[in-house]
């Protein structure tokens, strides 16, 4: 940390920090050392957790490629970018993060992979497709111009560059190569260190490879993990391809900690690691086919929880956070943690507050009261769905007459899922037709439905399950 930056707020220097996004596909929050996981996979994340902080209880709004990074690129939920599914672009005058560092005087850069230009391309995005990035190294989808040895990627200009190696190796190396001699397109010349930098570092990794189904971890790491630790929710339903696949995963978490330990060893030879704000999350996890007949969108943890660490000037050493945290949170903590506006489209709140002792009513960003005791998710493609993560509940109504692919929302939903995450951590046992819990569905459809409204929603009506009919409506709520 920076004599000049206090542990209870943000940086005070006269120069703003680097900002480093860290995002990761398909990473469950049980991979990490700092959650539990034996293997030791994570040494260096966990090293970063110690010194920074761990957000313990981090969620995806939506367990989707596209809607999630939608969400992290403005602190939005999907459908208030209109990126409620994959394969819609992210309109071009959505308030980002880029936009907001960019005027604040940043260098901003972008590689990797983005999902947010539509379905008219895989690789070159159109600049106007690009939320505000000047720097350019990325494909539109990564997972269809490369695979775990042949990495493709395209410039701002949209020219192909070719990368040898291993995939999470080459975005880690561009990634370097823009801290140490990242170019200013506005300027035309070599960053000048006095001018921080905003990197978002997006990686496939450890996204199954689509054209195969398959985890290709670097060569000889999936023989590390041929007795792989496994994670009890899956032990306990069986079924699904955790068993061929958990190997291969392992591996790929391993080499992507490798490679974040590169780029902070970087940026300690450049003496910027304690200027930098860190930020490691992942877009949404992954139940490996034991929920439905692919790898997310359920309203499991397994699919909903990511690992979220910060670290870096205004980051207090050594926290873990136990407030239950949404992916559009961390946009406004990214942008108030470097002292920049926060734009007031954004819909999340600004962790800072918490890590200062408060209860995070003076989050900075125009809202007033208490943290949420709940995370609001929605859910589409497999169904259109909305749901509340509390401390105890998991709760999600569906739309049953709805169109999973076309629908955004419906005005009606039912009760779908209830469990007691206390007596039941891996949400085994489906208690929503129970006539013992109709006062604990009762009170979750009445925040439910307060909790849509607020994420800029018309009021819906949740019904209850047809087994134990009850109905909230648009008068009693």
């Amino acid at each position: 940390m920076t004599p000049s930056a206090s542990p209870s707020g943000p940086a005070t220097s006269t120069r703003r920090p680097n900002v480093l996004v860290f995002f990761t596909d398909q990473q469950r929050w049980d991979t990490t050392g700092l959650h539990g996981n034996p293997l030791g996979l994570t040494p260096v994340l966990d090293r970063l957790a110690a010194e920074g902080v761990s957000v313990d209880r981090s969620f995806t709004c939506q367990p989707v490629c596209a809607p999630s990074r939608a969400s992290l690129q403005t602190g939005q939920y999907p459908t208030t970018t209109g990126v409620f599914r994959n394969g819609l672009p992210l309109p071009r005058d959505t308030p980002s993060l880029a936009r907001s560092f960019r005027d604040a005087g940043y260098a901003t850069g972008y590689i990797g992979k983005w999902h947010l230009a539509g379905d008219h391309t895989s690789g070159p995005v159109p600049e106007e497709d690009r939320a505000g990035y000047d720097h350019w190294l990325a494909a539109n989808l990564l997972e269809f111009t490369s695979d775990a040895y042949e990495t493709t990627l395209y410039d701002g200009d949209g020219a192909p560059h070719q990368f040898e190696g291993y995939r999470a190796d080459a975005l880690g190396t561009a990634a370097i190569d823009f801290i140490d001699r990242g170019r200013d397109r506005d300027h035309g010349h070599d960053r000048d260190r006095d001018r921080p930098f905003f990197l978002f570092l997006s990686f496939l990794e450890p996204h199954h490879q689509n054209s195969r189904d398959d985890y290709p971890a670097p060569t000889g790491y999936r023989d590390r993990y041929a007795t792989p630790w496994v994670p009890s929710d899956l032990a306990a339903l069986g079924g699904g391809n955790w068993a061929e696949h958990l190997p291969g995963y392992y591996g790929m978490v391993r080499r992507l900690d490798e490679v974040l330990g590169r780029i902070v060893s970087a940026l300690e030879r450049r003496g910027e690691l304690d200027e930098t704000v860190i930020l490691f999350t992942s877009d949404h996890g992954c139940h490996f086919k034991t929920r439905n007949d692919e790898y997310k969108r359920s309203v499991h943890d397994a699919s909903l929880r990511v690992p979220t660490v910060l670290r870096g000037p205004g980051l207090r050493g050594g926290v873990r956070l136990p407030e239950l945290v949404s992916h559009v949170d961390l946009p406004p903590t990214l942008l108030r943690a470097a002292d920049v506006p926060v734009p007031p489209e954004m819909q999340g709140r600004s962790l800072l507050p918490l890590l200062h002792g408060g209860d995070g009513r003076d989050s900075g960003d125009g809202e007033d009261g208490e943290w949420p005791q709940e995370v609001l998710f929605q859910i589409s493609e497999s169904e259109v769905g909305r749901g509340l993560r509390t401390d105890r509940w998991k709760y999600a109504a569906t739309a049953p007459d709805a169109d999973a692919w076309n629908d955004p929302r419906a005005e009606r939903y039912q009760d779908a899922y209830l469990y007691d995450l206390h007596s039941d951590p891996d949400e085994l046992m489906n208690l929503v037709a129970d006539p013992a819990y109709e006062d604990v569905l009762v009170e979750l459809r009445r925040r439910l439905v307060r909790r849509i409204v607020d994420s800029g929603e018309p009021r819906p009506t949740i019904t209850a399950h047809e087994l134990a009919p009850k109905a909230v409506s648009e008068d009693t709520v």
